[in-house]
């Protein structure tokens, strides 16, 4: 028998925007946000010059997008192939300095919410334009 509830139903997972938003500015901040000869880094990159604790103090942002992920409804899978990336951007940026230069390559950040993007069905949101 049809329920004669008045709650509309809603999709189980549906994109929220604005937290992608918040995630794609925080990917851009660690990953992308200055820009020198050409190369762009972010706080990823400078924090990892420092020895040690460096890449260990921004995997916080990068676990923070995973639990949002999460939370969004990612699968087992996906969460999986982004631990992945930051388990790799964690363990590039333990390599004195060829870590570091390797760590402005990658971009586990930008991979990851890119992936989050993928997952609604929405378009990178890391086009270069001139302005970026």
């Amino acid at each position: 028998m049809p329920s004669t509830s008045s709650f509309a139903t809603e999709p189980i997972v549906t994109p929220r925007l604005d937290e992608l938003d918040r995630l794609t500015k925080i990917a851009r901040m660690m990953d992308s946000q200055y820009k020198i000869a050409g190369i762009r880094f972010g706080w990823d990159t400078i924090l990892g010059l420092v020895p040690g604790v460096g890449d260990t103090l921004t995997m916080a942002p990068s676990l923070y997008i995973l639990a949002k992920a999460r939370k969004m409804g990612a699968s087992n899978r996906l969460l999986a192939q982004m631990l992945g990336n930051i388990g790799i951007d964690w363990i590039i940026g333990w390599i004195p300095l060829l870590g570091d230069l390797l760590d402005v390559g990658f971009k586990a950040n930008r991979r990851n919410v890119e992936l989050l993007h993928g997952m609604h069905g929405l378009p990178s949101p890391f086009r270069e334009t001139a302005d970026q």
